[in-house]
């Protein structure tokens, strides 16, 4: 019998490297969706049933997934994937839940997914053990604070390239995705929507200018005010971009700009 399963992990290429692996070491289980935050996993969970098993990072791009526990009560197993430390580490040994150290080898996760099956045929997990855990991970690290994408994943010929965020500045939408460094160069990002791409970063250095671009506050060489009291940002060299914001934009933007 088929296993349906939920991937949730905001870096796609890692995601689909996970399911790629798990198509490998379990031919029976099925990726019902590849869901990379937290906004879209609440979502995804309020208009579907729970899945047989959920691969879950722990940090996302809008937070730690552990929240989603205070929302949803699920009893299928869980398998996190973790960069976290050896204090973290030994917490998941609980209640059938497992964990898998990044980058996932394959022999663990066939491990970890036995150990799910396993956890299926006994007592349900308990949404309140795992809340039980995010408080010690919180006491143990002092900052559950959502936490910020600090670099994207490209794909150019054939190799995984990563960007660091703060290398980048800005982002656009033409017929595809793409983000622009400071050194002058672009890429193609592998995302369905802007919106996607500004709930990853942090607002206080990105600003969602309208509906083609998300600018760097850095990268902003000078602003030109219109006599219809619109805006018009240029960019410091190498761009010669001009990223227009609307008059009903105009004064949240200032107050942001101006900090």
């Amino acid at each position: 019998m088929n296993m349906k399963a939920v991937i949730i992990e905001d870096e796609l290429l890692v995601a689909q490297e996970l399911e790629a692996k798990i198509a490998e070491v379990a031919g029976d289980i099925r990726i019902e969706a590849i869901l990379p935050s937290l906004k879209t996993a609440r979502k995804w969970l309020m208009e579907n049933a729970e899945p047989d098993i959920l691969f879950m990072d722990i940090q996302l791009g809008d937070g730690i997934s552990f929240s989603l526990f205070d929302q949803f009560s699920l009893n299928c197993p869980v398998i996190f994937t973790t960069a976290y430390n050896e204090y973290a580490i030994k917490a998941f040994k609980v209640n059938g839940i497992d964990y898998l150290l990044k980058p996932v080898s394959e022999a663990e996760l066939k491990k970890a997914i036995e150990k799910s099956r396993r956890a299926r045929q006994g007592p349900e997990i308990s949404s309140e053990s795992i809340l039980r855990l995010m408080d010690s991970l919180a006491s143990a690290s002092g900052n559950m604070a959502p936490l910020y994408k600090e670099k994207f994943i490209v794909s150019i010929k054939h190799q995984w390239i990563p960007v660091n965020t703060g290398d980048i500045a800005f982002f656009s939408k033409e017929a595809l995705h793409y983000l622009h460094t400071f050194s002058g160069d672009r890429f193609i990002l592998d995302y369905t929507s802007l919106e996607e791409i500004e709930e990853l970063l942090d607002p206080k250095k990105f600003y969602r200018a309208n509906r083609q671009y998300i600018v760097n506050i850095d990268a902003i060489g000078s602003i030109r005010l219109h006599e219809n009291q619109k805006l018009t940002l240029k960019l410091k060299p190498p761009f010669k971009t001009e990223i227009d914001i609307s008059r009903d934009k105009a004064p949240a933007f200032k107050k942001w700009f101006d900090r």
